[in-house]
Order: structure tokens, then C-alpha cells, then sequence
């Protein structure tokens, strides 16, 4: 991949919405929850998942099929767009793009923290960031959080990994390093961003994503039962919170959401807003959030078309679309009804 000759987003972007019209939608979503694992994936084989399903087909089956053809595709479907694009807006989605090492990162961190197997952890893994297959081995054969943290030494996320393991030992839990990782992220996308007409939508997304995170972190700390200060984790680059009140915050999920509703975001957001309020717990809230963040990267996406905003509104698509038929492949699974499994789902 190269970011040699300039910036093409017209292309890039009808390519984009091309994609973006093939994203499964309420009806498919209907259908799929009233399938078993076995059915879904044959389903799966009459859409855009043809290839992974078929590639797959002999050496998984059920779940496990499902899985993995989901993040195969999404990881084509990713490289896809960075090979259509060209000059500045290759950077700016390469850089996005790497949210999904940092997913890497992470969820190795929860495989060895939890006791998981080696192909478990494979099968959550996705393959659409600048990690090359060498160094995610050597991640997946580790067996203790240490080891990763010294793999990692040298790439974006050392440094921070580094210094959060001494209060990852003393906590307990992965707050410490998992918030390291994001920072990094974080900080990675806002150096040296310059704005201009392929980048104003894009930071503001950017600080929406950051603001949104900050709410998440803030909530998780604080229902934990961690001795942690949601405070200490707050990621700079937001326009939101603040330090200072994020702790507060933290405790009352109704002030959290009037914070939001009062800001920019509620004026774009009010059938959003909505559901955070109607979220009667923490992955409700974080549902809502998550579909909060997608309207506000479409909303984006339609002031200026031509920036960078549509191509990161369908990557979030994509990504809420592979979550969804994941949910439901183990919903269907664990033996759970439709109307259990579509509470589950993340849908516009």
C-alpha cells in the first residue's frame, strides 16, 4: 500500500457508498434471528460474505464459520478502501484504521486475563490494521500479560503499556492497560492533523469518539469496584468533559446523558439522546452510544461528502454490522430467543 499520487475522495467515496448500500438492514437483521448457526451461515453464503464463507467452509463450521468469515471480510473489505485511495486521505484512513490494533492488542490482553484458549482469541481478532501476521502470532502465543507488554515494546502502544503495568498489578484488573492502548490510539490520529477540507469533519468526529470513550471508561471504572479515579484515565482530545468532572459524572448516569443532550451533540442527536435515556444499564448505555457515534459520523458525513467522514462513517458500519450477526450467530447459540437477541443488536 502506498500514499504516492493525490487525494481521490470522489472515488473513494462512491466506492464507499456502493458498500455502504449492501450493509444488511432491519429485514435481514429480522430473519437472521430466527435461525440457527448452521442457517445463518448459509445465509451469509448468498451475500457479500460469499468468498470468506466458502474459503472457510471446510475447516470451521457453526460459530466458529461465522466468526471467522465475518472478520475475514471486514478486514478485505477495509484494505479494499485504502487500496482505491490515495495521498492525504490514504493517511487519514490508515491512521483510523488502526483502532483495530489496538482491538488486537486488547483482546489478547482479556484472552490472557481471562484463562482463554489460543483459538479463541484468533477467532475475535481482525486483521485490518498495520500488525503483520508475525508480530500477532508472537501475540498470540503469549501467556502472560508481561509478555505482551514487551512484544509491544517499540510500537505506538509500548511506551504506554509500559508505563500502566505497575498499576495493572496493583488494581488487578485491565482498566489500567486497556486505557493505555486507547490513549495511544487516540493521540496517534490527533499529531500533526492537519485540517483543512478532507480533515474538519473528520476531528470532529474524532472528538466525538473521544468524548463518547471518556463516557464509556468513566462508567466501567466506576461500576467495577476498582479502587481507580475515572479521573486518572481521562483521554485528552475531547471537547466534552473535563477532567476534573468526569468523576462526578461517573456516578450519575442521568447527569452524564443531560451533559450530552445540552451539548453539540444533542442537537444532531435527539432520537439518540433518547435511547441513553432509556438505557437501564451499562451495555444499554453502551449500545446507545455506539449507535449515537454512527448517526453523528453520517450526520458529518452529509454537511461535507467529500471529506474523509463517509469513508469512517461506513468503516463504523461495517463494524456495528459484523457486531450484530456475531451477537445473534451466539444468541442463537446459547439458545436465546429472537426478541432476547435483537435487545443485543445495534441498529439505526
Amino acid at each position: 500500500m502506498s500514499t504516492a499520487g493525490g487525494s481521490n475522495p470522489e472515488y473513494v467515496i462512491a466506492r464507499v457508498r456502493a458498500r455502504r448500500s449492501a450493509l444488511f438492514g432491519d429485514e435481514e437483521y429480522r430473519k437472521l434471528v430466527r435461525m440457527g448457526p448452521a442457517e445463518i451461515a448459509r445465509f451469509m453464503e448468498e451475500s457479500e460474505y460469499e468468498t470468506e464463507i466458502n474459503a472457510l467452509g471446510s475447516r470451521f463450521s457453526g460459530v466458529d464459520l461465522i466468526e471467522y468469515a465475518l472478520n475475514a471480510n471486514m478486514a478485505k473489505q477495509f484494505n479494499d478502501i485504502l487500496d482505491w485511495a490515495g495521498g492525504r486521505l490514504y493517511d487519514l484512513i490508515a491512521r483510523y484504521l488502526r483502532k483495530f490494533d489496538a482491538w488486537n492488542v486488547k483482546t489478547v490482553l482479556r484472552g490472557i486475563y481471562a484463562g482463554s484458549s489460543r483459538e479463541e482469541v484468533k477467532s475475535d481478532l481482525i486483521r485490518a490494521g498495520e500488525f503483520d501476521d508475525r508480530l500477532i502470532d508472537r501475540l498470540l502465543d503469549a501467556t502472560e500479560i508481561e509478555e505482551v507488554v514487551e512484544i509491544l515494546s517499540g510500537t505506538m502502544f509500548g511506551d504506554g503499556l509500559e508505563a500502566a503495568f505497575e498499576d495493572y498489578e496493583e488494581a488487578g484488573v485491565l482498566v489500567p492497560l486497556e486505557n493505555a492502548v486507547d490513549r495511544a490510539f487516540y493521540e496517534q490520529l490527533l499529531e500533526n492533523l492537519v485540517v483543512g477540507e478532507e480533515a474538519e469533519q473528520y476531528r470532529e468526529f474524532l472528538e466525538a469518539e473521544i468524548d463518547f470513550r471518556n463516557a464509556r471508561n468513566a462508567l466501567r471504572i466506576a461500576r467495577s469496584g476498582a479502587d481507580l479515579d475515572p479521573a486518572d484515565y481521562f483521554i485528552e482530545g475531547g471537547t466534552l468533559f473535563r477532567a476534573s468532572e468526569i468523576t462526578a459524572l461517573a456516578t450519575s448516569t442521568s447527569e452524564l446523558v443531560s451533559k450530552i443532550s445540552d451539548s453539540q451533540y444533542g442537537d444532531r442527536l435527539s432520537g439518540a439522546i433518547s435511547d441513553l435515556e432509556a438505557a437501564d444499564s451499562l451495555i444499554g448505555f453502551e449500545r446507545a452510544l455506539d449507535s449515537a457515534l454512527l448517526k453523528y459520523a453520517d450526520t458529518l458525513g452529509y454537511v461535507f461528502p467529500l471529506s474523509v467522514t463517509p469513508v469512517v462513517s461506513y468503516i463504523l458500519a461495517k463494524e456495528r454490522e459484523v457486531d450484530n450477526i456475531r451477537a445473534i450467530a451466539r444468541g442463537r447459540e446459547a439458545g436465546l430467543g429472537p426478541d432476547e437477541i435483537e435487545e443485543e443488536l445495534v441498529i439505526q
